[in-house]
């Protein structure tokens, strides 16, 4: 199978090199319907070159109109779609639910499958779809478009086909410096301040990648290994501590979790990421007892600016109160937590464990959650039914503490 793909890539850049390379000068229209139409593999590779080569070279406003294009002359056709469906229903067989089949799938699914046969292609696509989150947002059809590309991806992207590594200061230096720029939680200023978060023994960082995107961290995780509970990120990030032996460590704290690649944006890795890591840990460090995060509050201050209330931030204490309240309280319509960082952990099946106080004096800290963290509790033992009630219900499986604080802010409105 290597060698046939090796005969085929090298057919398909001399035949792209006989066409006169890239920047061929049908429109994108015919390109794309070329290649939904061609029946053997050299042409689609050709044909899907040419296109991805294209699009590379477009600007904003080529990229919106070959998006439109996609979205409305490669969709499904409603009335061909209705007929398939009555023949189904007429005569449930295995040709009439393949017509079905056929007939609901727009055009464009088969167009971005055979894009993605180019070698390399996967970053471009992703990349393609980042952009079509950014120029697309106030379109319907555009959005509709995107459900494609995120049916795809979730197949592409599943656990299955994901690798996790573990990051460390001897990684090659192009994945440390992605690392720097996809750090989303607390900015990484410097080589030096990254290799305080890598280098030492206490210090752990893992990431999945893609077979397909050997060179682009998807997700990654950065851990500390601590006695006990932290309550302060800075304590974490201060770079004069000394390094703890990990095998006197109890706690394992994910204090930072950054998404790498805005074109996967609702394609979920975090809950594996997790989950793998902290069995791991458990695996080689028997000491480890307790698996929490140390995590930002990033909605607070706006909630309380909805509210009106405008809290008194040097006050550590009335803070607590204030996040656990919007913690438990503060919901969307559909019973789920405004806050994206509380529904993506919960929704994990973690546990509201405790919120702290002045736990993040960074600017960015002060200005989303008035210094304010919350540490989610990862019990390996109760995940699933902690991720079915919410699922469900939306019910928030938190400790005592912290319903006490958001009690004691109802009380008192503060």
């Amino acid at each position: 199978m290597s060698l046939l793909a090796d005969l085929l890539t090298t057919a398909f850049e001399r035949n792209r090199s006989r066409r006169g390379g890239p920047g061929a000068d049908a429109p994108m229209e015919k390109l794309t319907g070329a290649l939904i139409g061609a029946s053997d593999e050299v042409s689609v590779l050709t044909t899907a070159g040419d296109i991805l080569d294209r699009y590379a070279a477009l600007d904003d406003a080529g990229r919106l109109g070959f998006f439109r294009h996609l979205a409305d002359d490669l969709n499904i056709e409603p009335a061909r779609l209705r007929k398939a469906l009555d023949a189904y229903e007429a005569q449930p067989a295995r040709d009439s639910y393949r017509a079905y089949m056929e007939a609901s799938e727009p055009p464009r699914q088969e167009l971005i499958r055979r894009l993605n046969m180019v070698p390399g292609a996967t970053t471009t696509l992703v990349r393609m779809r980042a952009d079509l989150l950014r120029l697309g947002r106030d379109e319907d059809a555009l959005m509709a478009l995107d459900l494609d590309f995120r049916h795809l991806f979730a197949s592409w992207f599943n656990r299955g086909f994901l690798v996790l590594k573990p990051i460390s200061w001897e990684s090659p230096a192009h994945i440390l410096q992605k690392i720097i720029e996809y750090e989303a939680v607390h900015a990484i200023g410097s080589w030096s301040e990254l290799r305080r978060r890598l280098e030492p023994e206490d210090r752990r960082c893992f990431a999945f990648f893609h077979p397909a995107m050997p060179d682009e961290p998807l997700i990654f995780v950065e851990i500390a290994l601590t006695k006990g509970i932290p309550g302060s990120v800075q304590a974490l990030l201060d770079s004069g501590a000394d390094p703890l032996d990990p095998t006197s460590a109890d706690t394992a704290v994910f204090y930072s979790i950054s998404n790498c690649q805005a074109g996967l944006a609702s394609i979920s890795f975090g809950n594996s990421l997790i989950k793998q890591v902290a069995a791991d840990l458990a695996r080689d460090l028997p000491g480890l007892r307790t698996f929490v995060t140390l995590s930002p509050i990033p909605g607070l201050m706006r909630w309380l600016a909805a509210e009106g209330l405008t809290p008194d931030t040097t006050d550590p204490e009335a803070m607590r109160r204030l996040a656990a309240r919007y913690l438990l309280e503060a919901k969307r319509p559909n019973k789920m937590p405004v806050d994206p960082v509380a529904r993506f952990h919960l929704g994990n099946g973690a546990i509201l464990h405790q919120v702290h106080g002045g736990a993040d004096t960074s600017e960015n800290g002060m200005a989303q959650s008035g210094g304010a963290m919350v540490n989610y509790l990862y019990d390996l033992s109760k995940f699933s039914q902690n991720h079915e009630r919410f699922a469900s219900a939306g019910d928030i499986a938190a400790s005592s503490a912290v319903r006490s604080l958001a009690a004691q802010a109802a009380k008192t409105n503060a």
